[in-house]
């Protein structure tokens, strides 16, 4: 069969900002003459999606109205969902309305933020219930995410080669391999360094390279050099809550305090996983004075 040629990537450089984390770039290079209509969709719930990323939820809220298409409306519950508990029950709601309307429930986008929403739900079986079947190279790395974050590696690298069929030199293919070599760990750990550092020559150094640079160094056991690529993260988004928790760690193996970073990690990011387990520690240390008292 001769493969069909197939047209120009309109969306190409917008989709690279937005995995890689260049998320302003990924805003204001929006403006792309000729979409068709499902390209206009897509470039529109990237940029919403970016805002999402920068924290900017009542943007997103506010600009998606009830006529929009339902990959919108998908991301908009997303923006509902992630600004603020209050949100949350009846956000999740909507989107099992949403999932259960044979007209729409299959489509690409509103399965995806299905399994953002339940993945950070921790709800990891209802997540793969709408991710499982991939059918883009997003779900198939959000699948990936998922089934590290159920330590289910061997999962994840099948899922991997199945991406690697499709297209090896994808940045989504690129970024879940090295996800999956930070979870294998040992002499992987090279390996996804390298892949960090092919992106941050090729690209624009985001949070998210600089992020993923410094793990592997904390891995490999290369502190000083973790934490200047975190202060470089801290400058490029200084409420980035993976750099702040990041930091928080690389500090206690130097030696340093890290307050100042679990402080700002406490203000933005009550819910994040550090800060609970911090003030889990904080309780059961409390506890054991108790006892000896």
């Amino acid at each position: 069969m001769a493969a069909v040629a197939a047209g120009p990537d309109h969306l190409f450089n917008l989709r690279n900002n937005f995995y890689l984390g260049a998320y302003q770039a990924a805003i204001n290079n929006s403006e792309l003459p000729n979409l068709s209509p499902d390209d206009a969709v897509e470039r529109d719930c990237l940029v919403f999606r970016s805002y999402i990323a920068l924290g900017s939820y009542q943007l997103v809220i506010n600009e998606i109205d009830a006529s929009a298409a339902t990959p919108l409306q998908a991301v908009k519950l997303l923006a509902l969902y992630l600004s603020g508990p209050d949100y949350r029950e009846s956000t999740i709601s909507s989107l099992k309305e949403l999932l259960a309307d044979p007209g729409i429930g299959n489509n690409p986008i509103l399965r995806l933020i299905a399994g953002t929403v339940f993945m950070h739900e921790q709800d990891y079986n209802e997540a793969l219930k709408h991710t499982n079947a991939g059918g883009t190279m997003e779900l198939n790395a959000l699948n990936i995410q998922i089934f590290l974050k159920m330590h289910r590696s061997d999962y994840a690298e099948r899922q991997l080669r199945v991406m690697q069929q499709v297209d090896e030199d994808h940045t989504l293919t690129q970024l879940a391999n090295a996800w999956l070599n930070l979870a294998v760990g040992g002499s992987k750990i090279q390996e996804a360094y390298l892949i960090f550092q092919d992106f941050s020559e090729k690209s624009q150094v985001t949070s998210l390279i600089l992020n993923g640079k410094a793990v592997c160094c904390m891995h490999m056991g290369n502190f000083d050099e973790a934490e200047s690529l975190l202060v470089e993260a801290l400058t490029k988004d200084a409420k980035d809550p993976e750099t702040l928790a990041n930091l928080v760690v690389c500090y206690l193996h130097l030696g340093k305090s890290p307050s100042r970073f679990l402080s700002q990690l406490k203000l933005g990011h009550p819910d994040h996983v550090l800060v609970k387990r911090a003030a889990a520690a904080e309780e059961g240390f409390d506890r054991a004075i108790q006892s000896v008292a």
